[in-house]
């Protein structure tokens, strides 16, 4: 990890997320259940986000998770880390810290994303469909953060070395 040990808000906030979710889940399965109209629905509601009301949380969740991953991509290339992305997949010395480390990164936008899309299903739908919730929030703020992570190291790794070959010259 970058800073060292994460603080007891931001382990609870990390948990609370994760247990958010799981229960969201199987409740939405339980409740909707997972069949042919669903997938058509949950889809034609994904869509239907790209318009309307509030959306706004659609261009915002991926822009505080690239705040959150530009941050933490600086972070990796100050410490000299090796790039997150491949370093969570493939390098299992260093897996689960890597991973944790996104998810205490990524958990108040997750937060902040299930407390905006019950809004928005409340205020669209008149119910709520907690999966949906989910699904959402792993779309519009986890998968962009991961996504513009890879990406600010990348262009900070080449722009490093691009930087220390001019010196050299």
């Amino acid at each position: 990890m970058t800073d060292g040990a994460p603080s007891k808000l931001s382990r609870a906030m990390t948990w609370t997320v994760v247990v958010l979710a799981v229960v969201l889940t199987v409740i939405g399965i339980a409740r909707y259940g997972f069949s042919w109209e669903v997938h058509q629905r949950f889809w034609a509601d994904i869509f239907g986000r790209l318009s309307g009301p509030m959306t706004f949380r659609v261009y915002l969740q991926p822009t505080l998770g690239f705040v959150a991953a530009w941050r933490d991509g600086m972070k990796d290339l100050r410490a000299g880390h090796k790039a997150f992305f491949w370093t969570a997949l493939w390098d299992r010395t260093q897996h689960s810290g890597r991973l944790r480390e996104g998810a205490f990164s990524t958990s108040r936008i997750a937060l902040i994303g299930f407390v905006m899309d019950t809004i928005y299903q409340l205020r669209v739908f008149d119910r709520f469909y907690p999966a949906e919730a989910v699904m959402i929030v792993l779309l519009l703020a986890v998968l962009p953060y991961f996504i513009f992570r890879w990406i600010v190291e990348r262009v900070a790794r080449w722009r490093l070395a691009r930087k220390s070959t001019s010196l050299q010259k």
